[in-house]
């Protein structure tokens, strides 16, 4: 299947028109490498490991989340020319759908929500809010951190029935606000922030970790790809003491 043939397919499930505007010109297709297209790999973040397990797949695409190329190019670095040598070498393009993919159908807030079991969902302009199961600030921990199999840190307690889900970093002042405005007892996002433990009052927060609450849309991206893909694991390495 040509490159051609699949970037359509994939705004459509990722319209760019959802994305903010910080991510113009850093979404869709960041590097072309014009080859028809066997096998996808798709990943959270494009990293050296990433790239070269695309390599030994023979994937021919990797789609990520997080791009490549954030800030505009004046000069390669050689950390960066590294990576896009194993990119370029094997032959695999590099396709981003970032916060389009936040907000879109079925994309990282709704799989997030859907996880976590939350039902009731009402769509946010850059989240996801519905009601669960209630429970303790503690239980509802425990249940975040086997759900999306990680740590969990958290701050607050109190009854949890009504939840905000903002994947990745999610706790900012808007965030905060949108969540306490809509009688949400909870926000699930990652890296909690200090100044958001002292905004959001009665709010509960838990930081679930950037990659657990984005990692998952990833995953299930591939069941909606035309061809045989591969999500390939790139978990970041944290030691807890």
């Amino acid at each position: 299947m040509n490159l051609t043939e699949i970037i359509p397919l994939l705004e459509s499930i990722t319209p760019p028109e959802l994305a903010e505007d910080f991510d113009t010109g850093r979404i869709g297709l960041v590097l072309d490498r014009a080859a028809d297209v066997n096998k996808i790999a798709v990943a959270l973040d494009p990293t050296d490991h990433v790239l070269k397990e695309a390599a030994l797949l023979g994937a021919n695409l990797l789609i990520t989340h997080h791009t490549l190329l954030f800030d505009p190019v004046n000069l390669i670095s050689k950390r960066l020319s590294d990576t896009l040598k194993i990119a370029i070498d094997n032959d695999i393009s590099i396709y981003t759908m970032h916060t389009n993919y936040d907000k879109a159908e079925g994309g990282v807030n709704d799989a997030l929500a859907d996880i976590l079991g939350l039902h009731a969902i009402e769509p946010l302009t850059l989240g996801r809010m519905g009601k669960t199961k209630p429970r303790s600030a503690s239980e509802f921990a425990s249940f975040v951190a086997q759900k999306l199999d990680t740590h969990v840190q958290y701050a607050g307690e109190g009854e949890i029935k009504k939840v905000m889900v903002v994947g990745g970093s999610g706790f900012r002042r808007e965030y905060l606000e949108t969540a306490i405005a809509h009688g949400a007892d909870a926000l699930v996002s990652g890296e909690l922030r200090h100044d958001a433990i002292r905004y959001a009052g009665e709010l509960c927060l838990f930081d679930a970790t950037h990659y657990a609450t984005e990692a998952p849309a990833m995953k299930r991206l591939c069941e909606r790809l035309p061809i045989e893909s591969v999500f390939i694991e790139d978990k970041p390495l944290v030691r807890i003491l």
